[in-house]
């Protein structure tokens, strides 16, 4: 917690408006004074690399929404306008659609460092809740912004999308009927998409207030995972921690121009470079890079309506996480085994996206020849489907056992120590010897 404010108005004008709008306090208390772990790395800086990605895509958002027509005749040909005769709007462009994978790259490694460093345990409940409603609200509002260039990837995309719902309503086509605002994927779609894709964005910022709020209520987490005891344990946020983040996000953002000046069609599909067309259907249709591991969960499930309940169920699982892991210890630093199957669990991960990637019938590689003199082997529906029940149970068996049945290794007896090499304590609170 950040305790009472020692913030001293300097000025005449600081002091009246220190007595009306505290603003100028609360901006000093939050983001200057405000006492933060001394041992943080380089992962805890993604925090404020999403900050900047947020303020990125709002900006370009909203200039290009100056120039994008929502509808069906004229909106692929006005992405193309944007591009080509918008003065500076390849670059505006370029920075969204790519931003928006810049934006998942670091709220991915964000949630997997809060997965490591046990971020979502006690009293941390709620800041981790927002966070996952903050993914949500990522992962909605990146979809309903690749429907709205209408190429072909984005027309079907939507398409398949939104006829997941057709799941939940015993095929009477109620839900998916009133997403389209008629009978299938048309203007009335577009336009309901391109007002979400703008009003949602703002929405998403007014939790990530409420995240940062909560962070500052409970405080950091930190590699050890002990808890703040003393002054001794904290820096002030700045310059110590702005600096640093400072650091990062220029490093982040040099990334980040890689893609956008050398290879702004990279992480994109080339179907989505021709306008779409309701009779012709691409060959393969996948998602954006950032949703296939969802994707190939949907596809490991041979029914629908459990495929569509896996699908959801992987994002909303996360939700109840703190109560899951039973470990009294967060950090998984001191947690040999836990360590080993959250590595196994990242991995899991990336091969669910590679696998939403493929054709599920694809083999990943061959065993043998079937009678007819066709290839058989293992497909890569077949590696989804493992992926898909590790995902599972790495939440509901793997973590619930393990909290009952590991050791840790002894902890540091406080964050000042930790850094200063001094002396650990054992998971009861008994003075050890360092591990090794």
């Amino acid at each position: 917690m950040s305790g009472p404010s020692t913030y001293e108005p300097k000025t005449g004008f600081t002091r009246w408006l220190d007595q009306r709008l505290p603003i100028v306090r609360l901006g000093y208390d939050s983001f200057v004074d405000f006492p933060t772990p001394k041992n943080l790395n380089y992962w805890w800086t993604f925090g404020g690399i999403l900050m900047v990605c947020l303020v990125t895509q709002i900006v370009t958002g909203v200039v290009l929404a100056m120039h994008y027509v929502p509808h069906v005749d004229y909106a692929f040909a006005s992405v193309q306008r944007i591009e080509r005769d918008v003065p500076f709007g390849w670059l505006v462009q370029n920075i969204h659609s790519n931003g928006a994978s810049m934006f998942f790259l670091a709220v991915y490694i964000h949630m997997f460092r809060g997965l490591y460093y046990g971020s979502y345990k006690p009293p941390r409940e709620v800041l981790w809740i927002l966070g996952c409603v903050i993914l949500i609200l990522m992962m909605a509002t990146a979809f309903l912004g690749y429907v709205l260039p209408w190429g072909q990837m984005s027309f079907w995309g939507a398409t398949v999308i939104t006829n997941l719902f057709a799941a939940f309503d015993g095929g009477t086509g109620i839900i998916t009927n009133w997403l389209w605002g008629g009978f299938s994927v048309g203007n009335a779609t577009l336009n309901r998409f391109y007002s979400l894709h703008y009003l949602l964005p703002f929405i998403l910022a007014g939790v990530i207030i409420l995240h940062v709020w909560a962070l500052h209520v409970v405080g950091n987490n930190n590699p050890t995972g002990v808890s703040v005891k003393s002054r001794a344990d904290t820096v002030p946020f700045h310059p110590y921690y702005t600096v640093k983040d400072s650091f990062a996000i220029v490093l982040f953002f040099i990334l980040f121009a890689i893609f956008v000046f050398f290879m702004p069609n990279a992480l994109g599909h080339a179907d989505n470079f021709i306008p779409a067309n309701p009779l012709s259907t691409p060959a393969e249709i996948v998602p954006e890079w950032y949703l296939l591991p969802f994707y190939a969960i949907l596809r490991a499930i041979p029914n629908k309506l459990l495929g569509v309940i896996a699908m959801f169920g992987s994002l909303l699982i996360l939700f109840i996480l703190p109560w899951l892991d039973t470990s009294r210890v967060r950090s998984m630093r001191y947690r040999p085994i836990a360590r080993w199957f959250f590595v196994f669990f990242v991995i899991c991960c990336l091969l669910l996206g590679w696998c939403g990637a493929r054709n599920p019938d694809h083999l990943v590689f061959q065993t043998g020849v079937d009678a007819e003199g066709h290839a058989t082997g293992f497909t890569f529906l077949m590696l989804a489907r493992i992926n898909t029940a590790y995902y599972f149970g790495y939440f509901l068996i793997i973590l619930p056992l393990l909290g009952l049945i590991e050791t840790p290794k002894a902890r540091p007896a406080s964050i000042d120590a930790s850094v200063l090499g001094g002396r650990k304590v054992s998971s009861s609170g008994a003075a050890v010897q360092p591990a090794e």
